[in-house]
């Protein structure tokens, strides 16, 4: 329970000193998302109409900044943002709640795929370290994870959209009318490019550290005494060796998952995909700030909650981090 307590606490303070600095940098920052809006029509806007529209925006420079701090407090708890500029007269909640589902099904699928086989390859490459495998599958990928998203983004639609006329090229789905198994396939068949770009571009780092981890939890002396005590060698490899080397991965894995949210900017930016990093790219080119403060938040809560969650499993598989704390 002190463990978990502890955590929770950390997560608490981080979570309140995140909006407190949230709250402040775009109200330190000159002009405001109204007088934006209003440098738009180039004329004079009468002081009511300002007005109106700073409270639109959740700007309201009348009131004294503790006493819009805790407005603002009051407005994220209910998950209330105010108006996007970007999407003027939406409110910013909704149309992060439709881009967020784009990104959690194309970055967040890719990136626990990338992590589960570029666990299993390393742990089977250590294995059987020497091997043709170990020769052949790890320096490939290290290679290909050192490609930049967007050059192989570039190169993947070059080949497979322009050049064979696979795949589409860009977007996340064609005009459609109605949502049916077509429409499911239509979104699948748009989504391989994007994928395909981050997962070849990821999975390298996870198989060269599983792999090193692995090489070295090898030469422990439980792992020896097992062997010596006649176990099967798949359930040493699995129990023994893969179970431990796994653990220094999970709090990468943990930050990758929460970075998730914020989407693989320059992949949906080259493939125009209506995900969450489009959206940020958006509302920075058009000064939202509204925006911006909702996907920041999104972000550093996603964040938070994935390395909670990355504890905890640590703590479960290893129970001397418990011990420590």
């Amino acid at each position: 329970m002190r463990f978990v307590l502890r955590r929770l606490a950390f997560f608490l303070v981080t979570l309140w000193a995140a909006i407190t600095t949230n709250f402040l940098i775009p109200r330190l920052m000159p002009g405001n998302a109204a007088l934006s809006m209003m440098a738009r029509y180039k004329g004079h806007v009468n002081p009511q109409a300002l007005h109106a529209l700073e409270i639109a925006f959740g700007v309201n420079t009348h009131q004294s900044l503790p006493r819009e701090y805790f407005t603002y407090l009051g407005n994220v708890a209910r998950g209330r943002f105010g108006i996007s500029l970007t999407f003027f007269p939406d409110a910013v909640s909704r149309e992060v709640l439709q881009a967020l589902p784009w990104t959690l099904g194309l970055v967040g699928v890719t990136t626990v795929l990338a992590f589960v086989l570029g666990t299993l390859i390393g742990l089977v490459t250590a294995w059987r370290r020497g091997g043709l495998l170990d020769g052949l599958l790890p320096p490939i990928f290290v290679i290909t994870s050192a490609f930049p998203y967007f050059w192989l983004a570039l190169l993947s639609i070059w080949l497979f959209a322009i050049k064979l006329g696979w795949l589409p090229e860009s977007g996340g789905y064609d005009v459609v009318t109605t949502v049916d198994w077509s429409f499911v396939g239509d979104v699948l068949r748009h989504s391989i490019l994007p994928a395909f770009t981050i997962l070849v571009t990821s999975i390298g780092g996870w198989i060269l550290t599983m792999r090193n981890n692995t090489i070295s939890v090898l030469t422990e002396d439980y792992v020896r005494m097992a062997r010596a005590k006649g176990l099967k060698p798949w359930r040493i490899m699995w129990t023994y060796a893969g179970r431990n080397a796994i653990l220094p991965n999970l709090t990468g894995f943990a930050m990758s998952l929460g970075f998730v949210v914020s989407g693989a900017i320059l992949v949906e930016f080259v493939f125009n995909y209506p995900g969450v990093g489009w959206m940020f790219l958006q509302s920075v080119e058009n000064q939202d700030y509204a925006l911006m403060q909702a996907l920041f938040l999104m972000i550093i809560l996603a964040v938070l909650a994935a390395i909670l969650a990355a504890d905890a499993a640590t703590a479960m598989l290893d129970p001397r981090t418990r011990d420590r704390t």
